[in-house]
């Protein structure tokens, strides 16, 4: 019977190799250390993740002319790269926290930084108003470490299903918290004065989801009956919250 079976893709070929040469070097009885050190490499092999930075740098270009793309971003000719590049002012200045959730993010990103593009961080300034918050969110692209500068701040995040844990912390000036890559936290100002805390991600654009603007304010409307059962709620508590307007502080 004819064998229809697909072609093996390049890394299954390499790690067939080091497989077929492993089992020899077992039959030779050559030390179980070198058998071990072969397996690791074949899994290395087989791996996959996010490439390093392959020059100094890469600045990110809104012209693709004449550029190579590089991580989301067409790099600019290194001949061209200057100092502006890796710059950015203002940070230093107050976000707007009178709306309805009482906080605003200033991002510093690739966006603001082109010299940013492949390096893998970023960075946001928040402002807080008296008991404002940076309502429950997730970044899908990084891990950010807060650092509060003024007031105090009950932060917290949530982990996956089933277990769901919260972990939660009374943050005051100088403390540092971590919220791991993609798990739903939030920040809240408990005290009677502004608040400003600065983050550092680890993406060039972590990204944001802020789950109610998400849920609620989707474009076009998730259907409510989807809603009302996932929630366990009215078909018209669920109509009114979509009606909403849901800021978004970010």
């Amino acid at each position: 019977m004819q064998n229809f079976s697909s072609p093996l893709t390049p890394t299954e070929r390499i790690v067939k190799i080091v497989r077929d040469k492993t089992l020899a070097i077992m039959k030779k009885g050559v030390s179980f250390l070198v058998t071990i050190a072969l397996m690791a490499l074949a899994s290395s092999l087989a791996s996959a993740s996010d490439p390093s930075p392959l020059q100094d740098t890469c600045v990110a270009i809104a012209e693709p002319e004449n550029a190579v793309f590089v991580n989301g971003k067409f790099c600019k000719n290194p001949n061209l790269t200057k100092a502006e590049d890796f710059f950015y002012s203002g940070l230093d200045k107050p976000g707007n926290i009178s709306n309805p959730v009482g906080s605003e993010v200033t991002p510093v990103n690739v966006a603001q930084i082109p010299g940013l593009n492949t390096l893998g961080i970023s960075s946001v300034r928040i402002d807080y108003a008296p008991y404002g918050q940076n309502p429950p969110h997730t970044h899908p692209r990084a891990t950010e470490i807060l650092t509060v500068l003024e007031g105090t701040l009950l932060v917290g995040f949530v982990t996956s299903n089933p277990e769901n844990r919260l972990f939660t912390k009374v943050l005051n000036k100088g403390d540092v918290f971590v919220f791991p890559i993609g798990l739903i936290h939030f920040q809240f100002n408990i005290g009677h004065t502004n608040a400003v805390a600065i983050a550092g991600l680890s993406s060039q654009n972590p990204g944001v989801i802020t789950i109610a603007n998400a849920v609620f304010g989707s474009d076009p409307a998730i259907d409510p009956d989807v809603l009302s059962r996932a929630f366990q709620l009215d078909k018209n508590v669920v109509k009114n919250l979509q009606s909403r307007f849901w800021y978004d502080n970010n």
